[in-house]
């Protein structure tokens, strides 16, 4: 599934924004796509039965939402629409999810390439790209970090997932998730298009006014600290980046341009930012 933002619309506001969605970045371990490949070949075989094709690769990239791994995985096995939702949340599927997550695995679809036999069931998948992240996320190192920000295990992947989706490129995210820190310290509301894009089920980088009057509980402009579950599935980087952010005062951060991500802690600074993103804005539209 090819993932497009939004088409641009003009903004119908002149409240600055706080940020803005990153792009999807693909990135993929090498690692961990060649143990994915070999330990999933072993386990997605039922019966012990060899598999009478090879094995076709199923790519989960980085900050893809359920919904999206769910429609990747039902045209990889050639399922009808909604079968690996279903699959999900059935009571035979067993997802070991945290407590937390009250059986929701957004955030537990952990992003890598999976290998897809004749003989895969979306339960089976499903299974593998939870106990997969568990392993990842469920490290000592992962709960230590996380209590050291006040944080629990399911916390840090929350915010792993805000950051994943708001960082431009994979070097911002340390700095992003100190944004992220430094406002939950002070009590700020995070302000993040990331959460509302995820709460009205869209991708983009404009916000109005209307947006932001949203009641649902991922608005972070209206209702402040993480929203309840993660928005998307985050990779090691971003997490990495939450339980070891960078050192810095920043409570604000735009993208002008890619690879052009602006961080301060001075409002009125934000604030001349936020013009020049708007004005490239307005110079790109036809």
């Amino acid at each position: 599934m090819t993932y497009r933002p939004t088409p641009y619309a003009p903004p119908h506001r002149s409240r600055p924004r706080l940020t803005r969605r990153g792009r999807l970045v693909l990135l993929l371990g090498a690692a961990l796509a060649v143990a994915a490949a070999v330990t999933a070949a072993l386990l997605l075989v039922r019966d012990g039965r060899p598999a009478a094709d090879r094995p076709r690769p199923l790519l989960v990239p980085e900050g893809r939402r359920s919904a999206q791994v769910y429609t990747s995985v039902d045209r990889a096995l050639g399922l009808p629409k909604g079968a690996a939702r279903k699959a999900a949340t059935a009571p035979g599927t067993a997802l070991r999810l945290p407590a937390e997550a009250r059986g929701n695995p957004e955030g537990y679809l952990f992003p890598a390439t999976y290998p897809v036999l004749p003989t895969t069931t979306p339960e089976e998948l499903l299974r593998f790209m939870v106990a997969t992240a568990g392993k990842r996320f469920g490290t000592e190192k992962v709960a230590e970090g996380a209590r050291a920000h006040g944080m629990s295990a399911y916390e840090a992947v929350i915010a792993a997932s805000i950051v994943q989706a708001e960082a431009d490129n994979p070097d911002d995210m340390a700095k992003v998730a100190r944004v992220v820190h430094n406002r939950l310290a002070r009590g700020m509301a995070l302000q993040m298009d990331s959460t509302l894009n995820y709460a009205l089920g869209r991708s983009t980088v404009d916000t109005t006014h209307e947006d932001i009057r949203s009641t649902s509980p991922y608005n972070t402009y209206a209702r402040k600290g993480l929203p309840p579950t993660p928005i998307g599935n985050p990779g090691d980087q971003a997490l990495d980046a939450v339980i070891s952010p960078a050192d810095g005062d920043w409570l604000y951060f735009v993208t002008v341009a890619p690879g052009d991500t602006r961080f301060t802690a001075d409002y009125a600074s934000h604030q001349v930012n936020v013009a020049e993103f708007n004005a490239g804005r307005r110079a790109a539209t036809p």
